[in-house]
Protein backbone atom coordinates (compact mmCIF):
# COMPACT_ATOMS: atom_id res chain seq x y z
CA UNK A 1 0.00 0.00 0.00
CA UNK A 2 2.44 1.93 0.57
CA UNK A 3 4.47 1.39 -2.12
CA UNK A 4 1.83 2.50 -4.10
CA UNK A 5 1.78 6.07 -2.50
CA UNK A 6 5.51 6.89 -2.77
CA UNK A 7 5.07 5.75 -6.49
CA UNK A 8 2.02 7.44 -7.16
CA UNK A 9 3.55 10.52 -5.73
CA UNK A 10 6.59 10.54 -7.56
CA UNK A 11 4.56 9.65 -10.74
CA UNK A 12 2.42 12.97 -10.30
CA UNK A 13 6.03 14.65 -9.52
CA UNK A 14 7.45 13.60 -13.11
CA UNK A 15 4.15 14.14 -15.07
CA UNK A 16 4.24 17.67 -13.70
CA UNK A 17 8.03 18.27 -14.50
CA UNK A 18 7.54 16.85 -17.34
CA UNK A 19 4.60 19.65 -18.12
CA UNK A 20 6.38 22.08 -17.62
CA UNK A 21 9.14 21.37 -19.50
CA UNK A 22 6.93 20.77 -22.33
CA UNK A 23 5.09 24.09 -21.71
CA UNK A 24 8.66 26.09 -21.55
CA UNK A 25 9.79 24.43 -24.45
CA UNK A 26 6.23 25.44 -26.56
CA UNK A 27 6.62 28.98 -24.88
CA UNK A 28 9.91 28.94 -26.38
CA UNK A 29 9.26 27.71 -30.04
CA UNK A 30 6.22 30.14 -30.03
CA UNK A 31 8.71 33.44 -28.96
CA UNK A 32 11.08 32.51 -31.92
CA UNK A 33 8.26 32.37 -34.15
CA UNK A 34 7.41 35.81 -33.32
CA UNK A 35 10.74 37.37 -33.88
CA UNK A 36 10.67 35.65 -37.12
CA UNK A 37 7.74 37.37 -38.34
CA UNK A 38 8.56 40.42 -36.53
CA UNK A 39 10.85 41.51 -39.89
CA UNK A 40 7.20 41.55 -41.76
CA UNK A 41 5.43 43.86 -38.90
CA UNK A 42 8.27 46.54 -38.87
CA UNK A 43 7.29 47.12 -42.56
CA UNK A 44 3.61 48.37 -40.62
CA UNK A 45 5.43 51.05 -38.64
CA UNK A 46 1.65 52.53 -37.95
CA UNK A 47 0.28 49.74 -36.16
CA UNK A 48 3.41 49.69 -33.77
CA UNK A 49 3.05 53.29 -33.07
CA UNK A 50 -0.82 52.98 -32.66
CA UNK A 51 -0.01 50.55 -30.14
CA UNK A 52 2.56 52.26 -28.30
CA UNK A 53 -0.23 55.08 -27.83
CA UNK A 54 -2.76 52.40 -26.48
CA UNK A 55 -0.26 50.42 -24.15
CA UNK A 56 1.48 54.00 -23.13
CA UNK A 57 -2.20 55.37 -22.30
CA UNK A 58 -3.49 51.96 -20.32
CA UNK A 59 -0.48 52.59 -17.65
CA UNK A 60 0.75 55.87 -18.11
CA UNK A 61 -1.81 57.42 -15.16
CA UNK A 62 -0.67 54.68 -12.76
CA UNK A 63 2.53 55.24 -13.51
CA UNK A 64 2.99 58.51 -12.69
CA UNK A 65 1.00 58.42 -9.24
CA UNK A 66 2.83 55.36 -8.11
CA UNK A 67 6.53 56.73 -8.72
CA UNK A 68 5.16 60.25 -7.13
CA UNK A 69 4.38 58.29 -3.90
CA UNK A 70 7.07 55.79 -4.18
CA UNK A 71 9.70 58.58 -4.13
CA UNK A 72 7.84 60.44 -1.29
CA UNK A 73 7.68 56.94 0.63
CA UNK A 74 11.67 56.67 -0.32
CA UNK A 75 12.31 60.02 0.93
CA UNK A 76 11.09 59.72 4.10
CA UNK A 77 12.41 56.64 5.14
CA UNK A 78 15.64 57.64 3.53
CA UNK A 79 15.88 60.49 5.74
CA UNK A 80 14.81 58.57 8.61
CA UNK A 81 17.68 55.63 7.62
CA UNK A 82 20.36 58.50 6.83
CA UNK A 83 19.75 60.47 9.81
CA UNK A 84 21.24 59.17 13.12
CA UNK A 85 24.65 58.61 10.88
CA UNK A 86 24.60 62.29 10.29
CA UNK A 87 24.26 61.30 6.33
CA UNK A 88 21.37 63.21 5.66
CA UNK A 89 22.50 65.25 3.05
CA UNK A 90 23.25 61.93 0.59
CA UNK A 91 19.45 61.24 0.54
CA UNK A 92 19.27 62.38 -2.89
CA UNK A 93 21.73 59.71 -4.16
CA UNK A 94 20.14 57.22 -2.34
CA UNK A 95 16.85 57.86 -3.90
CA UNK A 96 18.06 58.11 -7.35
CA UNK A 97 19.78 54.95 -7.22
CA UNK A 98 16.99 53.42 -5.51
CA UNK A 99 14.43 53.72 -8.13
CA UNK A 100 16.87 54.09 -11.33
CA UNK A 101 18.70 50.59 -10.71
CA UNK A 102 15.79 48.45 -9.10
CA UNK A 103 12.20 50.25 -8.15
CA UNK A 104 11.81 51.74 -11.28
CA UNK A 105 12.27 49.09 -13.71
CA UNK A 106 10.60 46.52 -11.48
CA UNK A 107 7.71 48.02 -10.10
CA UNK A 108 7.02 49.55 -13.71
CA UNK A 109 6.99 45.86 -14.84
CA UNK A 110 4.77 44.75 -11.96
CA UNK A 111 1.91 47.68 -13.19
CA UNK A 112 2.65 47.11 -16.26
CA UNK A 113 1.55 43.53 -16.12
CA UNK A 114 -1.42 44.07 -14.00
CA UNK A 115 -2.95 46.37 -16.24
CA UNK A 116 -1.84 46.77 -19.70
CA UNK A 117 -0.91 43.33 -19.84
CA UNK A 118 -3.93 41.71 -18.95
CA UNK A 119 -5.25 44.31 -21.66
CA UNK A 120 -3.54 42.53 -24.26
CA UNK A 121 -4.40 38.81 -22.70
CA UNK A 122 -7.72 39.43 -22.87
CA UNK A 123 -7.97 40.94 -26.28
CA UNK A 124 -6.21 38.53 -27.84
CA UNK A 125 -7.96 36.33 -26.37
CA UNK A 126 -11.61 38.00 -27.17
CA UNK A 127 -10.09 37.86 -30.24
CA UNK A 128 -9.66 34.27 -30.74
CA UNK A 129 -13.09 33.82 -28.75
CA UNK A 130 -14.99 35.59 -31.69
CA UNK A 131 -12.87 33.74 -34.60
CA UNK A 132 -11.16 36.90 -35.73
CA UNK A 133 -8.22 35.38 -35.82
CA UNK A 134 -9.26 32.14 -37.63
CA UNK A 135 -11.10 34.83 -39.87
CA UNK A 136 -7.68 36.03 -40.24
CA UNK A 137 -6.22 33.04 -41.40
CA UNK A 138 -9.07 32.52 -43.65
CA UNK A 139 -7.83 35.48 -45.67
CA UNK A 140 -4.54 34.40 -46.43
CA UNK A 141 -3.31 37.17 -43.04
CA UNK A 142 -0.96 35.33 -40.69
CA UNK A 143 -2.74 36.59 -37.56
CA UNK A 144 1.00 36.45 -35.42
CA UNK A 145 2.26 38.98 -37.79
CA UNK A 146 -1.11 41.28 -38.36
CA UNK A 147 -1.78 41.02 -34.54
CA UNK A 148 0.55 39.58 -32.11
CA UNK A 149 4.37 40.92 -33.12
CA UNK A 150 2.94 45.14 -33.73
CA UNK A 151 1.64 44.84 -29.76
CA UNK A 152 4.91 42.46 -28.88
CA UNK A 153 7.19 45.26 -30.33
CA UNK A 154 4.95 48.43 -28.83
CA UNK A 155 5.18 46.68 -25.79
CA UNK A 156 9.00 46.70 -25.81
CA UNK A 157 9.19 49.87 -26.89
CA UNK A 158 6.98 51.39 -24.33
CA UNK A 159 8.55 49.55 -20.73
CA UNK A 160 11.65 51.60 -20.97
CA UNK A 161 9.71 54.81 -21.61
CA UNK A 162 7.46 54.19 -18.66
CA UNK A 163 10.16 53.12 -16.30
CA UNK A 164 12.17 56.46 -16.84
CA UNK A 165 8.91 58.62 -16.75
CA UNK A 166 8.55 56.60 -12.88
CA UNK A 167 12.10 57.08 -11.86
CA UNK A 168 11.85 60.87 -13.04
CA UNK A 169 8.58 61.22 -11.17
CA UNK A 170 9.86 59.06 -8.22
CA UNK A 171 13.01 61.93 -7.62
CA UNK A 172 10.61 64.40 -7.72
CA UNK A 173 8.91 63.05 -4.96
CA UNK A 174 11.71 62.21 -3.18
CA UNK A 175 13.14 65.94 -3.57
CA UNK A 176 8.74 67.18 -2.58
CA UNK A 177 9.12 65.50 0.65
CA UNK A 178 13.08 65.55 1.73
CA UNK A 179 13.74 68.73 -0.07
CA UNK A 180 10.29 71.06 0.72
CA UNK A 181 8.88 68.87 3.49
CA UNK A 182 11.64 67.96 5.82
CA UNK A 183 14.71 70.44 4.82
CA UNK A 184 17.62 68.75 3.45
CA UNK A 185 19.64 71.16 1.90
CA UNK A 186 18.60 71.36 -1.57
CA UNK A 187 21.95 71.90 -3.27
CA UNK A 188 23.41 68.74 -1.35
CA UNK A 189 20.33 67.14 -2.94
CA UNK A 190 20.87 67.10 -6.50
CA UNK A 191 24.67 67.73 -6.30
CA UNK A 192 24.98 64.13 -4.50
CA UNK A 193 22.74 62.32 -7.06
CA UNK A 194 24.36 64.14 -9.72
CA UNK A 195 28.07 63.19 -8.74
CA UNK A 196 27.30 59.31 -7.60
CA UNK A 197 24.60 58.00 -9.80
CA UNK A 198 26.61 56.96 -13.04
CA UNK A 199 24.59 57.00 -16.88
CA UNK A 200 26.19 53.50 -17.83
CA UNK A 201 26.87 51.83 -14.35
CA UNK A 202 23.67 52.65 -12.98
CA UNK A 203 20.97 54.59 -15.77
CA UNK A 204 22.10 52.05 -18.64
CA UNK A 205 21.67 49.22 -16.66
CA UNK A 206 18.04 50.18 -15.20
CA UNK A 207 17.37 51.03 -18.79
CA UNK A 208 18.23 47.42 -20.02
CA UNK A 209 16.24 45.82 -17.20
CA UNK A 210 13.38 47.45 -18.14
CA UNK A 211 13.70 46.35 -21.74
CA UNK A 212 14.53 42.83 -20.74
CA UNK A 213 10.83 42.57 -19.15
CA UNK A 214 8.99 44.68 -21.62
CA UNK A 215 10.10 41.76 -23.77
CA UNK A 216 9.23 38.81 -20.50
CA UNK A 217 5.58 40.56 -19.50
CA UNK A 218 4.28 41.56 -23.10
CA UNK A 219 4.83 37.88 -24.69
CA UNK A 220 3.76 36.15 -21.71
CA UNK A 221 0.49 38.64 -21.79
CA UNK A 222 0.62 37.61 -26.06
CA UNK A 223 1.00 33.92 -25.36
CA UNK A 224 -1.90 33.42 -22.75
CA UNK A 225 -4.40 35.67 -24.70
CA UNK A 226 -3.14 33.66 -28.18
CA UNK A 227 -3.27 29.99 -26.46
CA UNK A 228 -6.14 30.39 -24.43
CA UNK A 229 -9.09 28.22 -25.08
CA UNK A 230 -11.72 30.33 -26.98
CA UNK A 231 -14.27 30.59 -24.25
CA UNK A 232 -15.01 33.54 -21.86
CA UNK A 233 -13.51 30.74 -18.51
CA UNK A 234 -10.26 30.08 -19.68
CA UNK A 235 -9.84 34.06 -20.97
CA UNK A 236 -10.48 35.40 -17.46
CA UNK A 237 -8.24 32.75 -16.40
CA UNK A 238 -5.55 33.61 -18.98
CA UNK A 239 -5.66 37.01 -17.35
CA UNK A 240 -5.05 35.68 -13.98
CA UNK A 241 -1.87 33.48 -15.56
CA UNK A 242 -0.65 36.53 -17.06
CA UNK A 243 -0.32 38.38 -13.70
CA UNK A 244 0.97 35.67 -11.94
CA UNK A 245 3.43 33.94 -14.74
CA UNK A 246 4.96 37.64 -15.39
CA UNK A 247 5.36 39.14 -11.82
CA UNK A 248 7.44 35.36 -10.94
CA UNK A 249 9.47 36.17 -14.25
CA UNK A 250 10.01 39.77 -13.35
CA UNK A 251 11.64 38.67 -9.93
CA UNK A 252 13.53 36.10 -10.95
CA UNK A 253 14.81 38.26 -14.08
CA UNK A 254 15.71 41.04 -11.97
CA UNK A 255 17.91 39.04 -9.27
CA UNK A 256 19.59 37.48 -11.95
CA UNK A 257 20.62 41.01 -13.89
CA UNK A 258 20.55 42.53 -10.87
CA UNK A 259 23.84 39.50 -9.51
CA UNK A 260 25.55 40.44 -13.49
CA UNK A 261 25.20 44.18 -13.42
CA UNK A 262 26.42 44.78 -9.93
CA UNK A 263 28.71 41.90 -9.15
CA UNK A 264 31.62 44.22 -8.42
Amino acid sequence: MSGNVVGNFFGAIGAYVREAVTSVGFATRSFFGLLAVSPGAMKRPALISEQIHFIGNYSLVIIVVSGLFVGMVLGLQGYITLTPYGAEQKLGQVVALALVRELGPVVTALLFAGRAGTSLTAQIGLMKAGEQLSAMEMMAINPIQRVLAPRFWAGVVAMPILATIFSAVGVLGGYLVGVQLIGVDEGAFWSQMQANVDVRADVLNGVIKSLVFGIAVTFTALFQGYHADPTPEDVSRATTRTVVIASLMVWGLDFVMTAIMFNK
